[in-house]
């Protein structure tokens, strides 16, 4: 299928003109380090203080109610880090955005174990889940504008950084805390900030900045376009926004609805791993089909299928294949990801309307999400099972096949065809 960057192509450049040349391998690899590097920071400390949730409530002497708090925090931060990103990222430019938000991640995983004190947490994680929702909305426009050709690489290449550094660090936070304790275990993974601040001032020496440059692709008013008031952006944002749902719902809840069923505390949480496994597989797959030109409305509607059949699995058919569906909702739900992470910048004219739609999509995405896991637990209370939850879940992820279809169209963000 035509992407963006076929168009520069064309012949007819009186109603679109290309402004900057390919990148340089240079380019491309100091890039992609430093996409790899922010990207070892963007999920560690969210995954690690789950790990190590009941260290932490019994260190601090809080509640559940306070540490059910710090589990709400990322969604909530993540949106408005999205709202207000876009316009931060233009008036100062990407770069200098990104990289005072890499200061500000790393200073809050310092001040959370520095400061331990139910204040001190609440603070740090404020400050450095705010960050992650800057670098979210930014992470695309700068892949953008520094390596047009190679979109769906180095986006696949950032998630799937996301995803293994997070189950890294999932499975060795709590060995590390018994070892050198909770503090060092979760105040440690700050020296990844510190490597990422240095990669990212030496990207901006080198490169200069995104908003001292012209735009990858440009035409005629395509620049007055609000992703606000456009079909595509919304239909984008549903699709993500259902995506997280399911993410952080099943992220909470998979082996207690696994014990419910019948399986052993220790057979259920192997099924969150299981979840949690597949997310490589499914990024470099999809990287790689893309990448060689399959349609994306059929990867997008087949990556939503599978999360019907995860869901449909879970919730009536045998527990034998506990391992099954918990992969196929583990596949679905990172491809999804990665595939709006792409359609981001493939979708937009320019360098900053890829930013826009980026921050509208998540910080949509993430409200929408933010009530997955609240809506669960709150139902699960209220009936007493996870029949309800669970449909309601189901109906969710159907509707999101038709929004798949709509959002894997060879259209632009103004609804224009490729």
């Amino acid at each position: 299928m035509s992407t963006p960057s076929n168009l520069q192509s064309k012949p007819s450049t009186d109603k679109l003109k290309v402004f900057n040349p390919p990148s340089s391998k240079f380019t491309f690899w100091l890039v992609l380090c430093a996409m790899i590097l922010l990207g070892t920071n963007m999920r560690a400390p969210i995954v690690a203080l789950g790990s190590i949730a009941p260290v932490v409530q019994a260190a601090l002497n809080i509640s559940e109610t306070q540490i059910g708090w710090l589990g709400a925090v990322p969604m909530l931060t993540f949106a408005v880090g999205a709202l207000i990103s876009p316009t931060i990222g233009k008036r100062f430019g990407i770069e200098n955005t990104l990289i005072a938000m890499i200061v500000l991640l790393t200073s809050g995983m310092v001040v959370r174990a520095a400061i331990p004190t139910w204040i001190g947490f609440l603070s740090g994680t404020l400050m450095l889940t705010l960050a992650i929702g800057f670098a979210n909305t930014l992470a695309a426009p700068v892949i953008k504008q520094r390596t047009p050709k190679h979109i769906p690489l180095v986006t696949g290449l950032f998630s799937l950084t996301m995803t293994v550094t997070a189950g890294i660090v999932a499975g060795v936070v709590l060995p590390l805390s018994e070892w050198v304790g909770w503090q060092w275990a979760l105040g440690g993974w700050s020296v990844l900030g510190i490597f990422a601040i240095i990669i990212w001032v030496f990207l901006r020496l080198r490169l200069g900045s995104s908003s001292d440059q012209a735009p990858v692709l440009a035409s005629p008013g395509s620049s007055d376009i609000s992703v606000w008031r456009t079909a595509f952006a919304w239909q984008i944002a549903i699709f993500m926004g259902l995506q997280s749902l399911l993410f952080y719902t099943v992220a909470s809840f998979l082996p207690s609805i696994w014990v419910s069923k019948g399986l052993t505390a220790v057979k259920a949480g192997q099924m969150g791993s299981m979840f949690q496994f597949m997310a490589p597989v499914a990024i470099l797959s999809l990287t790689w089909l893309v990448n060689r030109g399959r349609p994306i409305q059929a990867l997008a509607v087949f990556a939503a299928v599978l999360n019907v059949i995860g869901v449909l699995g879970i919730s009536y058919l045998s527990t034998d294949l506990a391992w099954l569906w918990s992969g196929i909702m583990g596949a679905g739900c990172s491809a999804m990801f990665t595939l709006s992470m792409i359609l981001f910048s493939l979708r937009t004219y320019t360098t900053n309307q890829a930013s826009e739609l980026s921050g509208m999509a998540q910080a949509v995405g993430y409200i929408i999400a933010f009530f997955g896991p609240l809506g669960t637990g709150w139902l699960h209370e209220a009936t007493g099972n996870w029949d309800l939850p669970l449909l309601l879940i189901l109906v969710l992820m159907i509707i999101n096949v038709g929004v798949a279809w709509l959002v894997g169209r060879p259209v632009m963000v103004d609804g224009k065809k490729i």
